[in-house]
């Protein structure tokens, strides 16, 4: 397709979504979750095409030299293919937010006012390397009453449409409408751009990506954007920390899945706490490239020295930053100057610091003894999630449901004009 001729089809695409979502936002829940069950099984059923399909992509990534974290996140096999379907399933056992109602008055003057949760109608969903994001985005989109057009890396595309046949197949059989979740059939980057400029077609654009992919989308996007950036996420290890308990976490953190937004890409660790060697030594000894100052590479003398950069890089790979500090205030201050505001947490016995930490970091998911990893809409209950949002507006945090609802205000009198 000439690149003259895309912004026709995401219009194209975009009128069939806006029919699509008047047709979602009256459909019952009870209705919404039969049609998501139908997705999970037919994705089920065309496991073995999928896996066959993701194979296709592999080879094609690995020849293009993919780094091995990404290489993660692009592989489907029996088991992940078997926890989409999973996933699509969790999604309808959740509660729906539509119609919901917020909160409601009486007035004075007898007027009812409520607010009620509501679709946002059409959105649009710009995403890399993950082929599981097809289906999650579209479940969470069906069920919150939402239309979605999904545009998945080129990296993905054959993974992205065997998920795409089976789940769109479902939901129709179980009586959505065709084009509630469609998936763009091009690879062309000209599609990204006409996404971000369908005023009046597309509602919201979520792009859940690299900082390129988020520059692009915030730079060009002529709709609103919910934005995903990158998990430059930090454990901090305070004075007070249980040594174990500190040595655990750190390496959860770090090297459960180093390729998600929620692994830990800076150790922070208190100058006054007991002993950082053992945690220094595990992360070395369980294959992650340490780079430090002459201060951290005297405790580990396998750390590699840190640049600048290091600070404020997510590598999405067996690499840590590591650096020293003068207490929670020096962490706090060094995770506002380079934090991302996604996910940082503290590892403290100390009630009263921790609670200063978790008041004072500015991040849209703040954690005490815990491993960053649990970033995640599945960890929270949400089920799937669209992705985690570090913007202040709107949603924050994973988004699910809820996030990808707005509000109406309903009035109802009995006959009032205003004097």
């Amino acid at each position: 397709m000439a690149d003259s001729d895309i912004p026709g089809l995401i219009a194209e695409m975009g009128k069939r979504a806006r029919a699509a979502a008047v047709q979602l936002a009256g459909m019952t829940s009870d209705a919404k979750r039969g049609a998501l069950l139908s997705a999970a099984a037919a994705i089920r059923a065309d496991s073995e095409s999928i896996v066959a399909a993701n194979a296709r992509d592999m080879a094609s990534a690995q020849a293009s030299g993919l780094s091995g974290a990404l290489l993660d996140r692009l592989r489907l096999d029996a088991a992940r293919v078997e926890s989409t379907a999973a996933g699509v399933e969790a999604v309808a056992g959740l509660d729906d937010p539509v119609g919901r109602t917020i909160d409601r008055v009486e007035r004075p003057n007898g007027l009812v006012l409520s607010r009620i949760r509501i679709p946002i109608g059409v959105i649009g969903i710009i995403y890399e390397s993950r082929p599981n994001v097809t289906a999650d985005a579209g479940a969470l989109a069906a069920m919150s009453g939402n239309a979605a057009i999904l545009r998945g890396g080129s990296e993905a595309i054959h993974s992205n449409r065997a998920i795409h046949a089976a789940l769109a197949r479902g939901l129709a059989a179980g009586g959505m409408p065709p084009a509630a979740v469609q998936l763009v059939p091009v690879t062309d980057r000209a599609a990204v751009g006409a996404m971000l400029t369908a005023e009046g077609l597309i509602d919201m654009v979520v792009p859940r990506g690299g900082k390129s992919l988020v520059a692009r989308v915030q730079a060009e996007a002529r709709v609103p954007v919910l934005a995903h950036l990158d998990g430059l996420c930090h454990t901090y290890i305070d004075r007070a920390a249980n040594p174990a308990m500190a040595q655990s976490l750190a390496l959860n953190a770090k090297m459960r899945r180093t390729g998600i937004c929620g692994a830990t890409e800076t150790l922070l660790i208190d100058r006054a706490f007991a002993d950082p060697t053992p945690v220094l030594a595990a992360l070395a000894d369980a294959g992650c490239e340490l780079r430090g100052d002459g201060e951290v590479r005297a405790i580990e003398p396998r750390t590699c020295p840190a640049a600048c950069e290091d600070w404020d890089t997510e590598y999405l790979d067996s690499i840590l930053s590591v650096k020293l500090v003068d207490g929670a205030d020096a962490a706090i201050a060094h995770i506002a100057a380079h934090g991302s505001h996604h996910t940082d947490a503290i590892v403290t016995e100390d009630a009263a610091t921790a609670e200063r930490f978790l008041a004072q970091v500015d991040s849209a998911i703040v954690m005490w003894n815990a491993s960053t990893q649990f970033a995640d809409g599945g960890e929270f209950g949400l089920g799937a999630e669209i992705g985690i949002s570090t913007g202040r507006l709107h949603a924050r945090g994973p988004v699910a449901l809820e996030g990808l609802t707005t509000y109406k205000w309903v009035v109802r009198g009995t006959g009032q004009a205003r004097p």
